[in-house]
C-alpha cells in the first residue's frame, strides 16, 4: 500500500462518491478473486504523525493498518467502517447533507441472526467516518456530514450562504451562528484589521455587547471549548483569502494553550486534515503568565491539577513547542506557580476592562506569543 500523502493526491482527481465506490469495488473484486475482504487505513497515533518544519503543520506519516473481515478482533470495525461508507454514497446519491448523529441512527441496526448491532454508541459510526475520510482523502463534509454548531461570528463581513445574504455586523446579540461546513460561503465583503479567536462564548458575549468589532474593525470569533471543524476551517478561508491576521484568547492554562495549538498546528487525531484546518500564521495573544503578573491577578489563580501538569510536561515536548523559548518560558512559569487563571479574571479590574484595555493595549503594543 503506498503512503497515505501519496494516496490523497491520486483522490485529487476523483469525486467523493466515486472514491467509496473505488472503496467498495475494490473488495468485491477481491472476494470474486477469493481473496479475503481487507481495507488499509492510515495509522491514527502519534507515533505515525509528523511536524513539517517548512509548512509548521502536522501531516499523517505513511505507516498503514490492516482491517481484516475474517480477523475476529477487527470483524465489527471493519463492518462499521463498510456500513458507513454506504450511507455516505448514499447521502451523496441524492445530494444530500445528515450530521454526525444521524448516521449513527441510520447505522444502528440489529446484524441479521444474531443480538450483535452494527454500532452501540456515537463515538463508534464518528470513528468510521473518520477511517473514510482517510481512506477517500476527502472530509466528511465533502462526504455530506455535518456536525453541530457551536460558534458565533460578528464583524464588517457580508456573505453569500445557500443563496442568502448575510451581515455579520446585524445579526442581533447571538452573532452568526458558523455552521460546520462553510466550503461554499461566498464573501461579498471584508472590512476588517484582523480577527480574535475566543474559546469562550462569554468573553465573545463580552465584546460583543461592547461592539469591540465595531470600534477596532476587526472580527470576533468564538466556539465553546476546542474549535469545530467549521470554525477551524473559516478561519483559514479568512486568512488565507483575505490576508488577516488571527490572534487566539484562550484561559492561561493548559487546555487553552492547546487550542491554540490545534489552530496553529493542527491535531494529532486530524493530521490528515491539516492542510485543509491548521493556520500558520496564527498568534496567541493571552492570557500568558506575564499577564497574571503585569495585572496582579496571582488572587485568582486555580491550582493545577496532576491533569493539567501531565499536560504542560507533555506539551512542551512537542515538536513544534520544544525550541520555542517562548513557549518554553510560558510552561516554565505556569509548572513554577502550579497554578491557571481564567480569562475572566481580567473582568475584576472592570467589567469592560478586556476590551477598552487589554486587548487594545496588547494589539498595538504587538505582544503576542508566536
Amino acid at each position: 500500500m503506498e503512503p497515505w500523502t501519496n494516496y490523497r493526491r491520486e483522490t485529487m482527481t476523483k469525486t467523493p462518491k466515486d472514491t467509496l465506490v473505488g472503496i467498495g469495488k475494490n473488495l468485491t473484486d477481491g472476494i470474486k478473486k477469493g481473496t479475503p475482504p481487507k481495507i488499509h487505513i492510515p495509522v491514527r497515533s502519534l507515533s505515525n504523525v509528523e511536524f513539517d518544519e517548512k509548512s509548521q503543520k502536522l501531516r499523517i506519516g505513511a505507516r498503514m493498518s490492516e482491517r481484516e473481515f475474517f480477523n475476529v478482533s477487527h470483524t465489527r470495525k471493519f463492518l462499521q467502517t463498510i456500513e458507513v461508507a454506504s450511507i455516505l454514497k448514499g447521502l451523496l446519491d441524492i445530494g444530500k447533507h445528515s450530521s454526525l448523529r444521524d448516521v449513527f441512527y441510520m447505522a444502528k441496526r440489529t446484524i441479521p441472526g444474531t443480538k450483535t448491532n452494527v454500532v452501540d454508541q456515537q463515538t463508534e459510526s464518528d470513528k468510521a467516518i473518520e477511517d473514510l475520510e482517510l481512506m477517500s482523502g476527502f472530509s466528511r463534509e465533502n462526504l455530506h456530514v455535518n456536525a453541530n454548531k457551536m460558534g458565533s461570528v460578528a464583524g464588517n463581513v457580508i456573505i453569500e450562504d445557500s443563496g442568502d445574504t448575510i451581515n455579520w455586523g446585524k445579526m442581533g446579540s447571538g452573532g452568526w451562528s458558523i455552521p460546520s461546513n462553510v466550503e461554499n460561503i461566498q464573501f461579498n465583503k471584508v472590512n476588517a484589521k484582523y480577527i480574535i479567536y475566543m474559546e469562550k462564548a462569554a468573553v465573545w458575549e463580552r465584546l460583543h455587547e461592547d461592539k469591540f468589532w465595531k470600534k477596532q474593525n476587526c472580527i470576533i470569533m468564538s466556539s465553546q471549548g476546542q474549535s469545530t471543524r467549521g470554525i477551524r476551517r473559516l478561519l483559514q478561508r479568512l486568512s488565507s483569502e483575505h490576508k488577516l491576521p488571527i490572534y487566539v484568547l484562550t484561559d492561561n492554562d493548559p487546555w487553552g494553550i492547546y487550542i491554540y495549538s490545534v489552530l496553529k498546528f493542527g491535531s494529532i487525531s486530524l493530521a490528515h486534515m491539516s492542510e485543509g484546518l491548521a493556520i500558520s500564521n496564527i498568534k496567541y495573544i493571552g492570557v500568558t503568565c506575564d499577564d497574571v503578573e503585569k495585572y496582579q491577578l496571582q488572587r485568582h489563580y486555580i491550582a493545577l491539577n496532576d491533569k493539567d501538569i501531565a499536560r504542560v510536561k507533555q506539551m512542551r515536548e512537542y515538536e513544534w513547542f520544544k525550541h520555542n523559548k517562548a513557549w518554553q518560558r510560558q510552561f516554565k512559569m505556569m509548572l513554577n506557580a502550579k497554578a491557571k487563571v481564567e480569562i475572566q479574571a481580567l473582568s475584576a479590574r472592570g467589567i469592560t476592562f478586556i476590551s477598552d484595555t487589554y486587548l487594545p493595549e496588547k494589539i498595538k503594543n504587538n505582544e503576542f506569543i508566536n
